[in-house]
């Protein structure tokens, strides 16, 4: 959220929102790691609950856990909408949509009954694992993770346009070379279906081939697929220390108070002896 959204706010309710909204307050790490533990365990609760022996053993204890999650949620949803100065901006907004939907099931459970309501319902509760998206606003590497996908999209297209590809002429051939001896490759799709399996390496084994030919071209596709899979690792991975060496580059910064000339490009302070670098420069 930007500071936009904290005008015109005071009292108590600008307190909230530096708590809720502004992660680099005392208040609100404390606030961000609590949510975090609450996520994390609404989602244990809910694997939990969907093991049959555990449900059957600790099922009153997991749906008092259920509500009181529900209800700590609840309060985190409207307290986001108090403390905004635009609430709608929050509602309508990704994680606004996601914190809705992971607590209205809890309570569409209270007006529904019945056998196969109770079905309905249980399965859209499940939602609430929707709430692990949010876990992305909790790790910081996240931007630029996000930063080398996009720079090596276009190569990860490419890489994909090729695998294709190649799965499409493998499968072909597989078809051609294994047609008439029954061992499951009845037509073109199904053949490049495991064209696809072989060579990311899974290897269901609900289709295999039998004659010679199609073992040595067998062979061959899984060979390939562990050089395929670390293909699109290296490129995210060199964007990632392309862009780490960018932000790390040495500048000429000189600090007026040591001397000290190099810095890293996104250096505010000097190294040496923490002079502010920014101040140095306006006075320059």
């Amino acid at each position: 959220m930007s500071s936009i959204h904290k005008q015109g706010l005071t009292g108590w309710r600008k307190k909230l929102y530096i708590i809720i909204y502004e992660a680099d307050t005392p208040g609100g790490k404390l606030f961000d790691v609590l949510l975090l533990v609450a996520i994390l365990l609404s989602i244990l609760m809910v694997m939990l609950e969907s093991v049959e022996s555990i449900n059957a053993k600790y099922g009153d204890l997991l749906y008092l856990a259920e509500w009181t999650f529900t209800v700590f949620f609840t309060l985190e949803y409207f307290v986001r909408i108090v403390c905004i100065s635009k609430p709608t901006h929050y509602i309508f907004s990704f994680y606004g949509i996601i914190d809705l939907l992971s607590i209205l099931p809890s309570y569409l459970g209270l007006f529904f009954t019945g056998y196969h309501s109770l079905i309905v319902i249980r399965s859209i509760r499940l939602l609430r694992v929707f709430r692990i998206l949010k876990l992305a606003r909790f790790t910081s590497e996240a931007g630029t993770l996000m930063t080398a996908l996009k720079a090596s999209r276009i190569k990860i297209t490419v890489f994909l346009g090729a695998v294709t590809t190649l799965v499409i002429i493998i499968g072909t051939i597989m078809y051609i070379v294994e047609a008439g001896h029954n061992t499951g490759f009845t037509s073109i799709p199904r053949s490049i279906y495991w064209a696809i399996v072989t060579l990311t390496t899974v290897g269901y084994g609900d289709i295999s081939p039998e004659t010679t030919v199609g073992q040595f071209l067998a062979s061959v596709v899984m060979i390939l697929g562990y050089a395929i899979i670390a293909v699109p690792t290296g490129l995210v991975s060199a964007e990632m220390v392309k862009g780490i060496n960018t932000n790390h580059e040495k500048v000429e910064k000189k600090c007026h108070n040591c001397g000290l000339k190099w810095h890293d490009n996104d250096a505010s302070y000097c190294k040496n002896c923490g002079t502010s670098l920014e101040k140095e420069h306006e006075t320059s």
